[in-house]
């Protein structure tokens, strides 16, 4: 019952229980001997020395750390964590039982006090240190993530035992007493330890799993200096506990002044400390969880500072002792609680072995560094300056202000940690690099290449001058024209249309001799561009040319000027020219260059009267005839004849032509695209592939039309969607998405995610329990369907993540979500634990809320019966199952049940079955009669 209750809050998982109950039981005895001890030590040296000694021995427990670190790192790299632990323990142990014997005898007191006071304050921090990194050896990133609050919750209930503990023992048996005793608890730690490492870090390999490369000669403060991330939480632990010490002292300094009696003064730290715990408890329990897993560990951080500062602002106007505990409760109650889970999370990104070195150093001698500094404050300040507790007020509000800015800081660190881990878990640094040169190498590249370049390279670069037009190059392209490659001399003259202000026709006119007809037509178009007002002595001159591919090519020319130009055509009788070649083209049937150059002619003069004759063109057997027609339909800018390009999309060798010619239409074809996807124009086969065409404009027209079939009911479709509005994303980050609809589409495939895994659960366990049944209860084609069903169910997953993740990254930055999908993605199950948690500080309220369980169960490998039971879903009948499958939109799977059906031969599915006779598919129209039959005849 208990068990179930705890596994129920905390999401303690299957195997997960007893670790985490001795994890727990650990901390609870090391806070209750610290709760026994610390209000002990406490008030015997403020009863026996006064507050004014305070200060002091802060700067000793200062010093103290700063010496003995040494040889605690020492320690650290020379023996297991075990092994430092035990002696620490021990070590605890015996100091313990001196100090009960000496209060015994009565004989603590000057020195002695000093000492005591120092190793409470220094086994506080060490111990609860050495424990949170025990933890981070035994629990993996997203185990941390949930168990933490539960095992923190034991901090928290030993706290509160050990405070009451010591105010009901303290009057009765005397404080020497409760020295015993707490060792007595410590003892029991010896145990819980050897068993937690014996069965979970001995046994999983958790030492050798977590090893990194980290340098064990550099000191502890080079490598948390090295590491920004190390720094801020070393910022956060100075500054967050000289504003303790300033509350300790205040609190100390009003309650002393109140209560005189030192067994007294112990029952009212106890209490107060008790009550403070309690309180802790009840939010650790009930809110923690919550608050960091919704709102992530910047927040949570947050919380205990601004609880002080508002404690502080109410001293300031009501400087008495009940302002004060208010102080003191936001610092006890919240440091405990929510700002403990939050704080040990900030090491989780961490390698194991550098939190090893540097976190007992920040927990010990940072604490301790900034509990000397609290002193100096006390000392030099307070006291030397003789300033009245007001001004301490202020002083812990001008650091809280420090406080929230290092809090911003590590939040961004944090970030950037997780994200360099997945870059590195899954090798993207390497595929990332990128090499930034400046604007005058850059030039003097191009140049380079276009001297000593391959003909590759050369295309390449003409092609990246077309776009940016640069006249500094005019030059450079000239000398291309002599180049041996007659592709780049056709590439070269189409940039000096628009680099070059000087007329080269003498030159240019040079290449009409070489038998290239695409050249000859850019040579001839460059003479026109020359010619300005009067085009008729080009025109003159070559029409009537002996040579055929120069007249073609002239009249090729003539009929795109003329497009435009009623008086150009009547001059040159385009109409009968265009004829009288149609005629030469039945005559010369073999003649396909011809041909080719006619079909462009077509396309480019743009005459109604010839549209059919290009539609009759895309029959033709000659696959290069049927890209000319193609890419010449293009030209005559007519949407009527582009529907009649949109099927050759389906097939592969024709695709690159159709994107070619809806790109000389314009963004005007966009809305015809939409349309055909959304009537229903052309047969799914084709409509998967127009979702790319509209991705090559790469613009705002062709985002709002992809934006307005984004919800299309067939998920290939909905993906192809998704993929080309990714695809412009990357490449023009520029443009806006409507974020509000992208998000809407988020939740709706949240939703048929959920879906499909509740479906798809129930498939696998009604295949588990047929594992056990006979041949003759269920047959092969039974077992061979339903496991064909689960692969479309498995695969379906997969897309639907797909289109989640691209989705996300139209709302987030890109790189950072490929980068965690690339993590989730990864065998590696280190990389999909930083790749959740990544995604856990990026994402943000709903959003967080609704994907967060969907990106975990995605890591769970659902063919595992164990790893099925952690996936949080209604099981669902069969029958419900196919119901929610049949109403859906994807073919293959509707296809699929139905054959299923047919396998089972259920009557009671007959029903569902008969819904689907009349369907508008013929497909699922015949799987339905193969079923209702195969039901019917048994």
């Amino acid at each position: 019952m208990v068990e179930r209750l705890i596994k129920k809050i905390f999401d303690v998982r299957e195997g997960e229980f007893k670790v985490s109950l001795w994890m727990l039981a650990y901390i609870f005895l090391v806070i209750a001997v610290l709760l026994i001890i610390k209000p002990t030590v406490n008030a015997l040296f403020l009863s026996e020395l006064g507050v004014e000694q305070l200060p002091f021995a802060f700067l000793l427990v200062a010093v103290t750390a700063i010496t003995s670190s040494y040889f605690y790192s020492k320690a650290v790299s020379r023996f297991s964590l075990k092994k430092v632990i035990e002696v620490t323990i021990i070590s605890s142990i015996v100091i313990l039982i001196g100090l009960g014997i000496l209060l015994s005898l009565h004989v603590v007191s000057g020195f002695l006090l000093y000492f005591f006071y120092i190793w409470v304050a220094i086994y506080a921090v060490l111990s609860a240190s050495q424990f949170w990194i025990l933890a981070n050896l035994v629990f993996s990133i997203r185990e941390a993530k949930r168990l933490f609050g539960f095992i923190g919750s034991g901090a928290i209930i030993g706290g509160i035992f050990g405070g009451y503990l010591t105010s009901i023992l303290a009057p009765l048996i005397g404080n020497e007493n409760l020295m015993f005793v707490a060792a007595l608890l410590l003892f029991f730690c010896i145990p819980l330890l050897r068993k937690i490492w014996n069965i979970r870090v001995k046994k999983n390999g958790s030492i050798r799993k977590h090893k990194n490369p980290v340098n064990n000669t550099e000191p502890p403060l080079k490598l948390i200096l090295k590491s920004k991330h190390l720094t801020y939480i070393a910022s956060i632990v100075v500054v967050s506990v000289v504003v303790a010490k300033l509350v300790d002292y205040l609190f100390s300094d009003f309650a002393s002044s109140a209560i005189s009696d030192a067994d007294e003064l112990t029952a009212f730290f106890a209490f107060w400390f008790s009550t403070f715990n309690l309180l802790s408890l009840v939010i650790q329990l009930f809110f923690t969880h919550r608050i960091v897993g919704i709102w992530g560990v910047g927040f949570s951080l947050l919380l205990l500072p601004i609880g002080i500062f508002g404690g502080s602002i109410l001293f300031l106007l009501l400087p008495e002792l009940s302002a004060v505990v208010v102080i003191k409760a936001m610092d006890g109650i919240l440091k405990q609680s929510i700002h403990k889970s939050a704080s040990e999370l900030l090491t989780l990104p961490l390698p194991f072995d550098l939190k090893n070195k540097t976190k007992s150093f920040i927990d010990v001698v940072v604490d301790s560094l900034a509990t000397g500094i609290a002193g100096c404050l006390l000392i030099f300040v307070v006291r030397g300056l003789d300033l009245p507790s007001f001004y301490i007020g202020i002083l812990i509000i001008v650091l809280v202000c420090l406080w929230l800015y290092f809090i911003y800081k590590v939040r961004i660190e944090y970030y950037k940690t997780f994200r360099t881990n997945l870059e590195v878990l899954t090798d993207s640094l390497k595929k990332t690099k990128k090499i930034t040169t400046s604007k005058s190498s850059v030039v003097a590249g191009m140049r380079t290449v276009f001297k000593n370049g391959t003909e590759e390279q050369i295309l390449f670069m003409l092609d990246k001058l077309m776009e940016i037009n640069d006249k500094r190059f005019a030059d450079d392209v000239e000398l291309l024209l002599e180049h041996p490659s007659n592709k780049v001399k056709l590439s070269a003259i189409q940039n000096l249309y628009f680099l070059n202000s000087k007329s080269m026709t003498s030159e240019v006119s040079e290449l009409l001799k070489i038998e290239d007809r695409d050249l000859t037509i850019a040579t001839l178009a460059y003479i026109l561009s020359f010619a300005h007002k009067d085009k008729s002595f080009v025109f003159d001159a070559y029409l009537e040319n002996s040579n055929e591919r120069i007249s073609s090519a002239a009249l090729f020319c003539l009929a795109r000027e003329a497009k435009h130009n009623y008086s150009l055509k009547q001059r040159y009788s385009l109409l009968d020219r265009i004829s009288k070649s149609l005629i030469n083209i039945e005559k010369d049937k073999d003649n396909i260059i011809y041909l080719e150059t006619v079909i462009e002619i077509l396309g480019v003069a743009n005459m109604p009267i010839y549209y059919n004759k290009l539609i009759e063109f895309l029959n033709h057997e000659n696959e290069e005839i049927v890209r000319t027609t193609i890419k010449s339909i293009g030209s005559t800018m007519d949407p009527i004849v582009g529907q009649h390009i949109i099927p050759f999309l389906e097939q592969k060798k024709y695709r690159p032509a159709v994107i070619e010619a809806f790109k000389q239409y314009g963004p005007q074809i966009l809305p015809l695209l939409r349309k055909n996807v959304q009537e229903r124009l052309q047969p799914l086969s084709v409509i998967r592939f127009i979702p790319m065409a509209m991705q090559s404009f790469y613009s705002k027209e062709a985002v709002h039309q992809l934006l307005g079939i984004l919800t299309d009911n067939d998920l290939t479709v909905r993906l192809e969607v998704v993929r080309a509005l990714s695809a412009i994303r990357s490449t023009h980050p520029q443009l806006k998405f409507n974020r509000y609809k992208v998000v809407s589409v988020i939740f709706d495939e949240c939703k048929l995610h959920h879906q499909t895994l509740s479906s798809m659960h129930t498939q696998i366990i009604i295949s588990y329990r047929n594992r056990t049944k006979s041949k003759k209860e269920i047959g092969d084609a039974e077992r061979d369907a339903r496991t064909s069903l689960l692969e479309l169910l498995e695969r379906r997953l997969d897309s639907g993540l797909e289109r989640i993740f691209k989705l996300l990254g139209l709302r987030y930055q890109q790189k950072d979500v490929a980068i965690a999908y690339e993590g989730l993605l990864s065998h590696k199950q280190e990389a999909q634990h930083n790749a959740i948690e990544f995604l856990d500080n990026l994402l943000t309220g709903e959003l967080k809320r609704k994907l967060l369980p969907i990106i975990e169960e995605s890591a769970l490998d659902i063919s595992s019966e164990e790893e099925l039971q952690k996936i949080k879903h209604k099981i669902t009948s069969e029958l419900e199952c196919f119901k929610l499958l049949l109403q859906g939109n994807d073919l293959k799977i509707k296809l699929a049940v139905l054959y299923l059906i047919a396998q089972q031969k259920e009557p009671r599915y007959l029903s569902i079955v008969e819904e689907h006779l009349n369907d508008a598919d013929p497909k699922i129209r015949s799987f339905a009669l193969d079923a209702f039959t195969a039901i019917s005849d048994s």
